[in-house]
């Protein structure tokens, strides 16, 4: 059966600009770092995807590695694109990075033109793109100028290998510096992609005030800090759940007691907002005009119908934040 998209899709999304650019962003986009590689069900990432642009999500982020194995998930993608998307790709927002190891040698992995360049060629061949409309530089790279690796970002825009490009996980001022090039070069700095949740608010100190004098786009990722911001974890650890797994950026240190007690508390501040964990906290971020969109992991439909139900409430009080401010542990994840 050939895919038609609900014609109501865009009805009920709430569309955000993107910094000082053209560009609007729902307010939720949809992340396939887990949940979409090889090791995952084709057809459950098919009715992930589908569901997804169905409800108004035009955004989809990728990275060279995401997977496993690294490159899987932008293979799944560019099937499903292909089969499903073809008629709606100027309909959406594809984005990918590169930053971290996907080949052994020195040219593999961090910053340097050499292997920015190869890796959007091999990505784009995944997702049999012609192009993307964002490319990010994933991290920031301690040992390859920060000029070569915007330039690497400029050139790839004048080649019409990318519309956009942005940084993920770089400092305050590391972003300052790699924004002041772009601008220079005559390439802006579209967006930045932090970690960012209650519990982890390192972009609160310095970052945040970056992104919006500068005019950058926001799009946190890990909104619900690995799933410790949901129900999951409010009396016990679940067998299935990933701090139950030997592998993975949870570990079962992380959840203390007086950590706990915390989640416990803002689960009463969400149910008296009337929502869950999981929505107050996807809604915390969007509170924020800085914040263009948040990137949301799924790894079911369900899922993804929970967050997109955050959108109905997105306006906190000042008891509410203050609140959530005094009861919220700050952790660190890998």
């Amino acid at each position: 059966m050939i895919y038609k998209a609900d014609e109501n899709r865009y009805n009920n999304m709430i569309y955000r600009r993107c910094g000082h650019s053209g560009l609007l962003l729902p307010a939720l986009s949809l992340g396939l770092w887990h949940n979409f590689g090889s090791v995952d069900k084709l057809e459950t990432i098919r009715e992930m995807l589908l569901f997804s642009f169905d409800n108004g999500i035009t955004h989809f982020d990728l990275a060279n590695n995401y997977g496993p194995i690294p490159g899987s998930a932008e293979e799944n993608f560019g099937r499903i694109l292909a089969n499903e998307f073809k008629p709606y790709r100027d309909e959406m927002v594809i984005s990918t990075k590169a930053g971290y190891l996907m080949w052994p040698g020195p040219y593999g992995e961090w910053g340097s033109k050499k292997y920015l360049i190869a890796s959007l060629n091999q990505s784009l061949k995944r997702m049999r793109l012609d192009y993307v409309d964002i490319f990010y530089s994933h991290r920031p790279d301690p040992d390859t100028p920060l000029e070569e690796t915007m330039s690497a970002l400029d050139l790839i825009v004048r080649q019409g290998k990318a519309l956009y490009v942005g940084i993920s996980n770089y400092s305050a001022e590391q972003t300052q510096k790699a924004e002041s090039i772009l601008r220079e070069l005559g390439t802006p700095c579209l967006i930045h992609q932090p970690r960012y949740n209650m519990l982890d608010r390192w972009v609160e100190n310095g970052l945040l005030d970056v992104l919006g004098k500068r005019g950058i786009g926001c799009i946190p990722f890990s909104p619900l800090a690995q799933g410790l911001l949901t129900n999951r974890y409010l009396n016990n650890i679940p067998d299935d759940s990933r701090i139950a797994k030997p592998h993975g950026f949870l570990k079962k240190e992380t959840l203390t007691e007086q950590r706990q007690n915390a989640l416990i508390r803002l689960n009463e501040i969400a149910s008296n907002r009337g929502q869950s964990l999981a929505q107050m906290s996807v809604a915390w971020l969007l509170k924020d005009p800085r914040v263009t969109s948040v990137l949301i992991g799924a790894s079911s439909v369900n899922q993804i119908k929970d967050n997109l139900q955050a959108l109905s409430n997105i306006h906190f009080s000042e008891e509410e934040l203050k609140l959530i401010d005094e009861t919220s542990i700050p952790v660190k994840l890998a």
